[in-house]
């Protein structure tokens, strides 16, 4: 793995600019260059966001190409297009397919050697497709998959019980998409699982979250939905995400061995391969570390297997070819 600080963001719109800011602010990276079919405007966020380095850590941003990959740690993805109106989802995921695939093509000119993170949507195929096309381990594709969703669900559950969301331990799973589900069975407050917290026939029932596997799919609904409610009220959604990658980085450059639902291609877990999709995964140097043998129920196993189909049809009907060596 290259000894550098180094991150190139390809892709310099609302994610892509709110993310080298939220990465500026960490301090993680030595040097940031933005690449974007609008050079002008890679220009125009490097110069904004370099001002305020100053009032941080050392960091150089600055708009890139692709040369700039040959020697960075981590590419992170953030380019692709929005969907049109009356556009189907699966014309605009042919479209985004399209900017992946050229843009996986000019990254592999240049040999990178480091770790891809995607974040563009939808997020699962084109994970897949990175990895598929660039030839790199399974370990060094990832997709930002369900972090952002699981965090807002810890911070929904948090609410709901007047706690600190960072002791509310619960992810999602599956497609960072509709398919998506909390896995309710392991949903827990430091330690002790919300079915025996919140089981009315005890005196620790917490009030309105007695029956806690209908609220939790009431809050795993909002997860889903906040995402449109963000959109439908400023146009997009960039912080929450950029924060989401940024602790995946953090991870990675500090080899912290942290468990998160990120996007991979699966190889054989819970009996499923050939297709990326979230499940808790070891996180460090060398990108995915190791799989976390998360047991599931019956019933989450069924849904995450379902999960697994919706997003293989996707990649059939989008004659994306299977790729055989997995690991290297």
């Amino acid at each position: 793995m290259i000894d550098t600080h180094k991150a190139v963001m390809i892709g310099c719109g609302y994610v892509g600019a709110a993310t080298v800011f939220a990465l500026m602010q960490k301090g993680l990276f030595s040097e940031i260059a933005l690449i974007d079919v609008d050079t002008s405007r890679a220009e125009g966020e490097a110069m904004d966001i370099s001002h305020g380095v100053p009032f941080t850590g050392h960091t150089y941003i600055h708009a890139g190409t692709y040369e700039d990959v040959e020697n960075a740690d981590i590419v992170i993805i953030t380019a692709g297009h929005n969907s049109k109106p009356d556009e189907s989802r699966l014309d605009l995921t042919e479209r985004n397919v399209a900017v992946m695939s050229e843009i996986i093509e000019r990254i592999n000119a240049h040999h990178f050697k480091g770790i891809i993170l995607v974040v563009s949507n939808p997020v699962d195929i084109l994970t897949y497709v990175a990895w598929s096309l660039s030839g790199l381990p399974v370990n060094q594709v990832i997709g930002s998959g369900t972090v952002l969703d699981s965090a807002r669900l810890k911070y929904l559950i948090g609410s709901k019980l007047n706690v600190d969301p960072k002791s509310v331990h619960a992810f999602i799973i599956g497609e960072h998409g509709d398919s998506e589900f909390v896995v309710s069975s392991r949903a827990n407050i430091s330690g002790i699982p919300l079915r025996e917290l919140c089981d009315p026939s005890t005196p620790n029932c917490i009030s309105g979250f007695c029956n806690y596997l209908s609220e939790l799919e009431d809050i795993a609904a909002q997860v889903k939905n906040d995402a449109y409610e963000i959109i439908s009220r400023k146009g997009a959604t960039y912080y929450g995400i950029a924060m989401a990658v940024t602790r995946i980085c953090e991870a990675i450059l500090k080899n912290e061995h942290s468990i998160m639902p990120v996007s991979s291609v699966m190889t054989g877990e819970y009996g499923i391969e050939d297709v990326a999709l979230s499940v808790p995964q070891i996180i460090g140097a060398r990108g995915i570390e190791g799989h976390i043998p998360y047991r599931l129920s019956m019933e989450e196993h069924s849904r995450l297997h379902h999960s697994a189909k919706i997003l293989k049809d996707i990649l059939e009907k989008l004659h994306i070819p299977l790729r055989k060596n997995k690991i290297k």
